[in-house]
C-alpha cells in the first residue's frame, strides 16, 4: 500500500489516516497473507471497559497487561524462548512493574514453563510488523467502538477474538 499510494516510506501510516476503502483493502491483503502463510496467527482481545470496576480502570496499563496475559500466556508457555515487541504503553505501569516482568513471572510460576521472555520494544515507525498489528487493532476497534465492521468482516475469519467483561 505504501508503494501503491505513494506514501513516504519513512513515515508511518496510521489506521486513522486510511480511508474506509484503504482499510478494506488492507484487510483483504492481510487475509490473503494469512491464507498463504498458515503460520501467521492474528489474535485480538476486546474489553467492555464499562463493565470493569473503576479501581481497575484507574491504571489502564494494568488492564492492558492483564489482557495481554490472557491472550498470549498459554501460547508463550509452549516455547523455550519468546521475543515480544511491546509498544510504549506496555513498558511500565504505575506500580513500576513492567509487562515483561509480569509475563515472565506468570510463565514461570503460574504456567510452570521454562520460557525465557525477551522484550524488544519497537518504535512502530521503524517496524512494518508493529504497523501491521496496529492497523489490525484499528480494524477491531472500529468494529466495536465506531460500529464500522466493514474491514473487520473481510478479515474476521483470520482473527481469533477473545471478548472480556461483556
Amino acid at each position: 500500500m505504501y508503494q501503491k499510494y505513494g506514501w513516504p516510506a519513512g513515515k508511518e501510516r496510521k489506521f486513522v489516516q486510511l480511508s474506509p476503502t484503504q482499510r478494506v483493502e488492507f484487510a483483504t491483503s492481510a487475509k490473503a497473507l494469512c491464507d498463504a502463510n498458515p503460520d501467521i496467527m492474528i489474535h485480538a482481545i476486546v474489553v467492555k471497559k464499562q463493565n470493569v470496576q473503576q479501581h481497575i480502570r484507574d491504571d489502564g496499563n494494568k488492564l492492558y497487561n492483564y489482557m495481554i496475559k490472557l491472550a498470549l500466556i498459554k501460547k508463550m508457555a509452549k516455547h523455550d524462548v519468546v521475543t515480544m515487541m511491546p509498544d510504549q504503553r506496555s513498558v511500565k505501569v504505575q506500580s513500576g512493574n513492567s509487562l515483561h516482568d509480569y509475563l515472565q513471572t506468570e510463565l514461570w510460576f503460574t504456567e510452570k514453563a521454562i520460557t525465557k521472555l525477551i522484550s524488544k520494544p519497537m518504535d512502530s515507525s521503524h517496524s512494518r510488523g508493529v504497523q501491521f498489528a496496529d492497523i489490525i487493532s484499528g480494524i477491531v476497534q472500529a468494529k466495536y467502538e465506531k460500529n464500522d465492521p466493514r474491514a473487520f468482516h473481510v478479515i474476521s475469519s483470520k482473527i481469533k477474538l477473545a471478548p472480556l467483561f461483556f
